[in-house]
C-alpha cells in the first residue's frame, strides 16, 4: 500500500543551469486521500546558500495569483540571490500544482459576451452572470478530474513533500499575496515543520474569497480618497477645487460628460480605471490630477477625439484569450475552497452599491457574479482553520494602500497568528519585500530571516514612491 512517507523518499535527478540554478521535478499525489492513486509533477529550483559555512536551512518562496505569473514560481528565489539571505540559505523556487512547468490544470476559454463596463447598467446583470456560468463550465471541461484537487491544502502538502525531498527537518518560507496564504495554512498544518516566515501582502484570514474581492473596492477608494484630498491642498496648481469633495466631484463630471458624448462606455470605463489605478501609485498623482483638467477642458469644449485620445494609454482589465484556447485555471478551482452564494440578486444587489460606492478601478468587478455561484464541483475538504501553535513568531508585511489585498487583512493575519507586522506606509504597493526596492523594509526582513532578529510588534517604514514635489497651497 503506497503511503505519502513514500513521496519524501524520492531522490530527484538535478540538472544545472545558468548561475548554478539547479532544477528538478518531483512527484506528488493528484489526491493525498489516496497517494497509491494518480500522481502529479512539481518543478523545484534550488539555488544553494553562498556562504555553505553559515547554512541554516532552505527558503522556500511562494508567488501571488493564485494561478497567475504565468509560471513565475520557480524564477521567485532568485529575487533573493545576492542578499544577506542567500548567504545562510538554499533558495527554493517551485511551480505550484497546477501551474507553470509543474502539472497544468486546464480550462477552456470562454470568451467573455458582456461589454466591459465600469458601471454597467441592470439591464448588463444577466449577461454579465452569464458570461461567468459559461466560464464556469469552460473550467469544467478543460480542468476534468485534476481540479478539485487543486486547492491550498494540498499546495500546502506539496511543500511539504519538498522540504522532505530535500532532507530538511524545517523550512523556512516568503510568500507573496495568494502565496502568503499558502504560508499560513503550511503553518497551520505542518507547525513543527515551519521556522522563520514572512508573510507579505497578506489575504485577511477572517475573510472569504468572496468577501477578499469585494474588499478591493474599499482599498482602492482609500487611495483614490487621498489622492483627491491631496489635489485639493494643491487648487492653485491644478484647479479642481480645494477638498477631497471638490475634487471627486470634477471627477464625476467628467465622468458625466464622457457618458454623454461617446456612443460606447468605452471612454468613461477607461477614466474609472485611470482614477482607480494611477491613484494607488503615488508618483502618478500628478499626471492624474493633469488628467481630470484636461478631460473637463476638452468635454466641456465638446471634443470627443480629444477625450479618447487623452484616455488611449489606459489599459483595461480583460484579457486576451482567443476562442478555441486552453489556459491555466488554477484561480478559479482555488477560489471555490469557500462557499459562494447562488442567489444571482445577491450579486446584482452588491453590483448596484458598488456602482454608486466604489466605481474606480472597476470596483463592480469585485461584485459581479463569479464562476462559484455557478460551481460544478463541491471542495473535498473545508478551507484550513488559520493558527500558530508550535511554530515561531514571524513578520507580516503590509502596505497601508495596497489595493488588491486589503490593509485590514494584514492586521488580521498579524492578530491571528501573534506575528509582528510591519506597515509600508503612504504605499500602494502590493508586493514589497525584495521586489520593490524598499531599502529600510528589506534590511528589517533581512536581519529576522539571517539572524531571528524580530522588530517591534508594530513597526513602519516609508514606502518608496514618493508623493509628487508639489507644493500645498
Amino acid at each position: 500500500m503506497v503511503t505519502t512517507s513514500e513521496f519524501h523518499a524520492q531522490r530527484p535527478q538535478w540538472s544545472t543551469g545558468a548561475d548554478d540554478i539547479e532544477s528538478a521535478t518531483i512527484e506528488v499525489p493528484r489526491d493525498y486521500a489516496d497517494p497509491g492513486g494518480e500522481r502529479i509533477r512539481i518543478a523545484v529550483t534550488r539555488r544553494r546558500a553562498s556562504d555553505p559555512a553559515r547554512r541554516r536551512g532552505v527558503l522556500l518562496s511562494v508567488n501571488g495569483g493564485p494561478g497567475g505569473d504565468w509560471g513565475f514560481g520557480r524564477g521567485l528565489a532568485e529575487k533573493f540571490a545576492g542578499t544577506p539571505v542567500h548567504e545562510v540559505y538554499d533558495l527554493i523556487g517551485f511551480d505550484p500544482r497546477g501551474t507553470g512547468e509543474s502539472t497544468n490544470l486546464h480550462a477552456e476559454v470562454a470568451i467573455a459576451k458582456a461589454p466591459f463596463d465600469s458601471r454597467p447598467p441592470d439591464s448588463a446583470f444577466d449577461a454579465l452572470a452569464e458570461d461567468m456560468r459559461l466560464r464556469e463550465l469552460a473550467c469544467e471541461r478543460g480542468g476534468g478530474e485534476l481540479r478539485p484537487h487543486i486547492s491550498t491544502r494540498n499546495t500546502a502538502r506539496d511543500m511539504d513533500v519538498i522540504r522532505a525531498v530535500l532532507g530538511e527537518e524545517k523550512l523556512s518560507f516568503v510568500g507573496y499575496a495568494y502565496g502568503a496564504y499558502v504560508g499560513a495554512v503550511y503553518g497551520s498544518m505542518f507547525p513543527e515543520r515551519l521556522d522563520r516566515s514572512v508573510l507579505d501582502s497578506c489575504v485577511n484570514p477572517d475573510w472569504t474569497w468572496r468577501e477578499q474581492f469585494l474588499w478591493q473596492g474599499d482599498a482602492v477608494q482609500r487611495n483614490v480618497d487621498q489622492w483627491a484630498q491631496w489635489v485639493g491642498e494643491r487648487d492653485g496648481h491644478f484647479g479642481l477645487g480645494r477638498d477631497a469633495s471638490a475634487v471627486l466631484g470634477v471627477v464625476e463630471e467628467v465622468v458625466a460628460a464622457l457618458e454623454v458624448q461617446h456612443d460606447t462606455p468605452q471612454p468613461r470605463t477607461l477614466f474609472d480605471g485611470a482614477v482607480g489605478t494611477r491613484a494607488g501609485d503615488r508618483s502618478r498623482w500628478e499626471e492624474l490630477g493633469k488628467l481630470v483638467g484636461d478631460l473637463r477642458t476638452a468635454t466641456r469644449a465638446g471634443d470627443a477625439a480629444l477625450s479618447a485620445e487623452l484616455l488611449r494609454e489606459q489599459g483595461t482589465w480583460r484579457p486576451q484569450d482567443q476562442e478555441g484556447d486552453l489556459r491555466i485555471g488554477v484561480l478559479e478551482a482555488i477560489t471555490l475552497e469557500h462557499e459562494w452564494p447562488s442567489d444571482i440578486e445577491v450579486y446584482y444587489q452588491d453590483m448596484r452599491d458598488f456602482r454608486k460606492r466604489f466605481p474606480y478601478g472597476y470596483g463592480v468587478l469585485r461584485a459581479q457574479p463569479w464562476v462559484g455561484a455557478f460551481r460544478t464541483f463541491s471542495a473535498p475538504e473545508p478551507p484550513v482553520e488559520i493558527k500558530r501553535d508550535g511554530y515561531p513568531v514571524g513578520l507580516i508585511v503590509q502596505a497601508d494602500g495596497d489595493p488588491l489585498d486589503h490593509y485590514a487583512g494584514g492586521v488580521a493575519m498579524a492578530e491571528r497568528l501573534g506575528h509582528h507586522l510591519i506597515t509600508v506606509e503612504d504605499s500602494g504597493d502590493h508586493e514589497v519585500y525584495a521586489l520593490v526596492g524598499n531599502a529600510e523594509l528589506d534590511a528589517i526582513v533581512h536581519r529576522y530571516l539571517t539572524d531571528g532578529d524580530l522588530p517591534p510588534a508594530r513597526t513602519s517604514v516609508p514606502g518608496t514612491t514618493a508623493r509628487p514635489a508639489v507644493p500645498a497651497d
